[in-house]
């Protein structure tokens, strides 16, 4: 008998010019990935409210490691992005236009979400870095009560001792996808046109794509998947450490400069 397990990946923004820590979903992918038959279902979402909200994301260098953190304005219904000014604030009248737009949304998530904790009847859910995903979920009327919510970056963090981004484990696991497959060191996943025409970089089907891969080579290559994390991470540590050195070189020849 097939074991459904899923995937859960939000994307969302705090409302451009309003509260820094009232936060609106702007996508959800639900990926359902099957054990035995390894058929891979992706359900997606997108908020069409016409809120602009503040979208962050990071630029990475070919290590996956965060070089500067990007913020633009992005409008959830045109999809059209914006240059983000830090002093911008909307007036009290257009902030409560903006939360009512977003009321409606609640009842969409919640039928979403909902529908598709039936249709799969899935008994574990993973999650990375997931606990505000979780909690804007379930602040739009979705229970997880019969659900187990498995954090893998928790996991990955206390047996490694570092906190991984999902940037820096899809390099770890060598993930690409060519609208066909996906792919990573130890394995390959056909992909129904249907879920292929969804992963896109920088979407939430994106995220949960990688997060299943980055799972399965965590759970069934563990040792393999270990090694090439630290591999990785000395990388890092060597290019830190490299940076760190540099600078401290152009430090004193500005100072024997000034002399």
């Amino acid at each position: 008998m097939n074991e459904n397990i899923a995937f859960l990946e939000l994307k969302y923004g705090n409302i451009y010019g309003g509260y820094p820590n009232f936060y609106a979903i702007s996508e959800i992918a639900l990926l359902v990935f099957e054990r035995g038959s390894n058929k891979i279902f992706l359900e997606s979402w997108i908020n069409q409210a016409n809120v602009d909200i503040v979208d962050v994301y990071a630029e990475t260098d070919e290590l996956g490691h965060t070089v500067r953190r990007v913020r633009e304005v992005l409008n959830m219904r045109t999809n059209r992005r914006y240059p983000y000014h830090d002093d911008f604030r909307l007036s009290e009248h257009d902030l409560q236009f903006a939360f009512r737009n977003l009321r409606s949304t609640k009842n969409a998530i919640r039928n979403f979400l909902n529908k598709n904790l039936n249709k799969y009847r899935f008994q574990d859910m993973i999650v990375f870095d997931g606990r505000r995903d979780i909690f804007l979920c379930e602040r739009s009327g979705v229970r997880f009560n019969y659900t187990n919510i498995i954090d893998i970056q928790k996991d990955l963090n206390r047996e490694t001792d570092y906190l991984f981004s999902l940037n820096k484990l899809a390099r770890v696991i060598n993930f690409n996808t060519d609208r066909s497959y996906l792919r990573s060191n130890n394995l390959e996943y056909w992909l129904h046109p249907i879920a292929a025409r969804q992963i896109i970089p920088g979407t939430a089907a994106f995220d949960a794509a990688r997060l299943l891969m980055v799972f399965n080579e965590y759970t069934m290559y563990h040792d393999d998947f270990l090694i090439k994390a630290a591999i990785l991470l000395n990388k890092v540590t060597k290019r830190k450490e490299e940076k760190a050195a540099q600078l401290e070189a152009e430090k004193e020849d500005n100072g024997n400069g000034e002399d």
